[in-house]
């Protein structure tokens, strides 16, 4: 399987780093303990629920524990060159739909999107239909609830 770069800001990484600090240092002891005292706990039927809870746990954390590795060993920092006429991955963009208010997002690799907080993954439909797209352009972007127009109208 070919190499998947993942696309991160400096920031981004940053933050991907410091889950994994958490998640081996601090969570996976917790799940630990957890599950010794399960264990101990006893044969009761609810002890048995909290076995399989804190098992649950642990391969949750220790899944996450991998994903975030081969994130960051496969880490592409996003870097702007400079240019504010066309948008690329880290770019920060002010679009407008019709009437409605600007929004500005800035696009970010598939690793640290939230578009809650405007941060809009290059890979999902509306990141790549405003990829390579300079201001005053009109874009079209098809959803689930059908098709949105809207223009870039400032590029960062």
């Amino acid at each position: 399987m070919p190499r998947k770069d993942v696309y991160i800001t400096a920031e981004g990484l940053k933050k991907l780093e410091e889950e994994l600090e958490h998640l081996t240092s601090v969570r996976r002891q917790e799940v630990a303990l957890r599950l010794r005292e399960a264990i101990q706990g006893g044969d009761e039927l609810i002890d048995n629920a909290e076995y399989e809870a804190a098992k649950n746990e642990q391969a949750f954390v220790e899944g996450r524990i991998i994903e975030l590795e081969r994130m960051l060993a496969k880490a592409q920092i996003i870097e702007r060159n400079g240019k504010s006429d066309v948008v690329e991955i880290g770019a920060t963009v002010t679009i407008k739909e019709g009437n409605k208010k600007p929004e500005t997002y800035t696009i970010v690799g598939a690793a640290e999107a939230d578009p809650k907080e405007g941060l809009i993954s290059n890979e999902s439909p509306f990141g790549s239909a405003l990829l390579n797209k300079h201001v005053g352009e009109a874009v079209e972007v098809e959803a689930p609830d059908g098709v949105y127009k809207f223009k870039v109208v400032k590029i960062k």
